[in-house]
């Protein structure tokens, strides 16, 4: 490699007329490069590009290539590690190569993956009234107590509005539950819903073209008319507006920390503090997100002549005390005239209510969540065994 200043003497000289062999003297380098330069047509500069060398591990990338491909449909924890494949290549194919130079072509395959897998993202269309729901947490003081509550949300991606509802928890009861609410405050219903893959409303495994859903969601579906569609597992790209929905929603509403004594009346009012916020611009569109929010509304279906009960029927066995137990952790007293028989439990999301076996109406509690094992009983149930015992006791005593 020489100077360019040498290049231009090499040139120069050629122009007046002296041969490659007094060039080469004058400008101290050999013919060859004489030649070369005065044979090159173009000058300018090109990227310096490192040529690809062979590697020990060239043989066997595409084994590992394979065995990273499968890893994406297991569970994260569950994968191969740079350690893992370099022993696998030891053991399973003889390879003689080294553990930084597995890690280092472990590395590189990732990051072109993800690389590709980021260029597959593309921006979804949303047409008006679609919308995607997921819940997010949030503590609030509800009666006093500090309590982890989940707030669902309900965001309609054309427009970038967001309506809330606050839930105990996040299975089929409360998902129904907050959606009819909506549908109900709306005034119809989304055509189409897109769900994160929750478990409480349905579940779409790993490479499962249909997700599997709850009874109680399916009814709740079919008597709404609305299609829904579930997110792929680790597929967060996907229902990225209502992610971000979730977080805005914890901010504005829930901070400082609410306090709650009733969670209908709280919820009820979250609509409309949801739908002022709704007055800057949309992120893409110079229109305010109220006045596109009315085109989603406009494009809803209509609500059904019947308001679904949202709820799921259990027949159970209540114990010798008059007692079912739910969750393993959560007893929900029945009448005594009942104890060891079947009844009929409704689940609810804020209630639960128990009917005899004939349909009778028992008793209606307060649907209890969480770890912690609680006890619903109603001391007025216990009221006719009080007696009994009582008058039990005052004639054993009189014999």
């Amino acid at each position: 490699m020489i100077s360019m200043p040498q290049v231009q003497s090499i040139r120069r000289l050629r122009r007046n007329g002296e041969s490659v062999a007094s060039i080469a003297r004058k400008t101290h380098v050999s013919e060859p490069t004489v030649r070369k330069y005065l044979a090159k047509e173009d000058l300018s500069a090109v990227p310096s590009v490192r040529k690809p060398r062979a590697s020990v591990i060239d043989p066997y990338l595409p084994v590992i290539e394979q065995w990273l491909a499968e890893d994406r449909a297991n569970w994260r924890k569950q994968r191969h590690t740079a350690t893992r494949i370099w022993e696998r290549l030891r053991d399973e194919h003889g390879a003689e190569v080294s553990l930084s130079t597995v890690t280092r072509a472990v590395a590189r395959l990732r990051r072109e993956f993800a690389a590709e897998r980021d260029e597959a993202f593309m921006d979804l269309v949303w047409h008006p009234g679609e919308a995607q729901a997921d819940f997010g947490e949030v503590d609030v003081l509800l009666r006093g107590v500090v309590q982890r509550m989940h707030h669902f949300v309900l965001d309609f991606p054309y427009s970038n509005v967001g309506l809330v509802q606050l839930m105990p928890g996040e299975n089929a009861e409360c998902t129904c539950l907050a959606l009819r609410n909506l549908f109900e405050w709306l005034g119809g219903v989304p055509e189409r819903i897109v769900f994160d893959n929750a478990a409480g409303v349905g579940h779409k495994g790993y490479g499962e073209r249909e997700p599997r859903l709850t009874h109680l969601f399916q009814a709740f579906q079919a008597h709404y008319g609305f299609d829904c569609s579930f997110c792929n597992p680790y597929s967060g790209h996907e229902k990225g507006a209502v992610e971000s929905k979730v977080g805005m929603v914890r901010r504005k509403l829930f901070v400082p920390r609410p306090s709650v004594w009733s969670l209908e009346n709280f919820s009820a009012g979250l609509p409309d503090r949801c739908l002022e916020l709704a007055t800057k611009p949309h992120c893409r569109k110079d229109t305010e997100e109220r006045g596109l929010f009315s085109e989603d509304r406009a494009a809803l279906l209509p609500l059904p002549g019947k308001r679904f009960d949202v709820v799921t029927w259990r027949h159970m066995k209540a114990d010798r005390y008059g007692v079912v137990t739910l969750e393993g952790r959560h007893r929900c007293s029945a009448d005594r005239a009942n104890a060891g028989r079947g009844v009929i439990v409704g689940l609810r999301a804020l209630e639960v209510e128990v009917l005899d076996s004939s349909g009778k109406h028992l008793a209606t509690h307060p649907r209890a969540y969480g770890q912690a094992s609680t006890n619903s009983e109603d001391p007025s149930m216990q009221l006719a065994l009080l007696c009994n015992k009582l008058c039990f006791s005052k004639l054993a005593s009189a014999l």
